[in-house]
């Protein structure tokens, strides 16, 4: 196990930079799409959900500390079958799901800085550019970003909090009023497009081994991180509704924020939000990039995705950089941004209910009542049925590229199982009796 050297403010950090990436800018206006007045209320019900995942989150940390997180968890409780290899097949699609988002949103508040009639041109030149961009520095050195992290995390956390001191001044509260509502289906659909601007803060886990004092620390930086979020998000919601028309948001809802700063700050405000959005975007493709590529490697090495993908160049994950990476490039250029974020919260509702129950299963290991996690993995199930029936009213096409993105982690894994025959192995943590029954087919 390697040295301990991350102290709370550091896990914190860690869990508010992963969560405050490029979630809350590129998707904002999609919820108040949604939502409407109401908005607040959208990222105070996600918010919620993320708070009691965190919790999950903290007990199975403390208990089963690893870098591989999640999929950790996962196999302490279920063991290594068909279903914890379909959901870590799962986090995989969905991580490259939200470098689409990360990466639409860099291609959209950048074409901001181009002439309007070559703006489309100029989204889905960045949108690649980004991809390609940060793949190579990932060759040359993936800490090359990582290592400006925290000074990214402090000026976007700086302009935010400007953003939202400021905007309170001259904020229309009327358009927060309860006659500016949408109904209650639509207010939760937009809580759960807005939710994957929550995720973010498991990467806390993935740092577990690393934490001083686990068993004090991870708890409070999980609550901390995802209840200053919360708190940010609410703030940010209710001064973009105050100082923006509801219909000039929709018109603006892939750069909403940088549209909503313009009134009171005029355009130097604009340009200091897309400044804000693009190093967010940036960041966050850097990470969740290297996380992705990592995970891939986790996954083969586990016997769950081809041997090749286990293969390093220069220390690294090579074969599972790229086909992330190009992967990534067509889901960006080939799918809206609603798209994308649907896909996003589907599979972090369907993963963050898996964990849930995970934490539920392994209450008498880590010392938890399992009602509380259980109560979590309903209410993931339960959003995200809201999340369906609310796509299926807008836009029922949608449902197939949802349906289609479920049934390749499962048909991946079950192909790969049959056709390979290879063992399912554990790593990390010593495994539960229940993990520790390995499978082949």
């Amino acid at each position: 196990m390697s040295a301990r050297r991350i102290g709370f403010w550091g896990a914190v950090s860690i869990g508010i930079g992963g969560m405050v990436g490029g979630g809350i800018f590129a998707v904002l206006g999609l919820s108040v799409q949604l939502a409407r007045g109401a908005a607040p209320i959208a990222f105070a019900l996600a918010g919620a959900i993320a708070l009691i995942t965190a919790r999950s989150y903290a007990r199975l940390s403390v208990r089963y500390p690893s870098q591989g997180g999640t999929v950790t968890f996962l196999v302490q409780a279920f063991g290594p079958g068909l279903f914890t290899g379909t959901a870590n097949m799962l986090l995989w699609i969905s991580y490259i799901v939200m470098l689409a988002l990360y990466a639409h949103a860099f291609g959209s508040y950048g074409a901001l800085l181009f002439p309007e009639a070559h703006r489309v041109l100029w989204t889905h030149v960045l949108i690649s550019g980004v991809i390609v961009v940060i793949t190579a520095l990932n060759f040359a050195s993936a800490g090359l970003i990582g290592a400006a992290e925290r000074w990214i995390v402090a000026i976007k956390i700086a302009i935010l909090t400007l953003f939202v001191g400021l905007g309170f001044m001259g904020m229309d509260t009327h358009r927060l009023a309860p006659s500016e509502w949408a109904p209650w289906l639509p207010v939760v659909a937009g809580g759960m497009i807005i939710f994957v601007a929550y995720e973010g803060f498991e990467l806390i886990a993935n740092a577990a081994e690393d934490v001083c004092d686990p068993a004090r620390t991870l708890p409070r930086a999980l609550y901390a991180s995802v209840g200053f979020v919360i708190v940010l998000y609410l703030a940010v919601a209710m001064v973009t509704l105050g100082n923006l028309s509801i219909p000039g948001i929709i018109a603006a809802r892939d750069y909403a924020l940088a549209e909503a700063a313009r009134p009171f700050l005029g355009s130097a405000g604009y340009l200091v939000i897309t400044v804000a959005a693009l190093l967010s975007t940036i960041s966050a493709i850097n990470a969740t990039l290297y996380g992705a590529a990592r995970l891939s490697y986790t996954i083969a090495r586990d016997g769950e995705l081809p041997a090749v993908l286990e293969r390093k160049l220069w220390g690294r994950p090579v074969e599972g950089l790229l086909i992330t990476a190009a992967l990534t490039l067509v889901l960006a250029n080939g799918f809206d941004l609603s798209g994308i974020s649907t896909m996003g919260s589907t599979g972090f509702l369907l993963i963050f209910a898996a964990v849930n129950a995970a934490q539920a299963r392994l209450a008498a290991q880590t010392g938890a009542r399992p009602w509380l996690a259980w109560t979590g993995a309903v209410s993931c199930l339960l959003a995200l049925a809201c999340l369906l029936v609310e796509t299926a009213m807008r836009d029922p096409s949608r449902l197939a590229v949802l349906a289609v993105m479920l049934g390749l982690a499962l048909g991946i894994e079950w192909s790969y199982r049959r056709w390979s025959g290879r063992v399912i192995q554990m790593h990390g943590a010593a495994a539960s009796p229940a993990a520790s029954r390995q499978t082949s087919t």
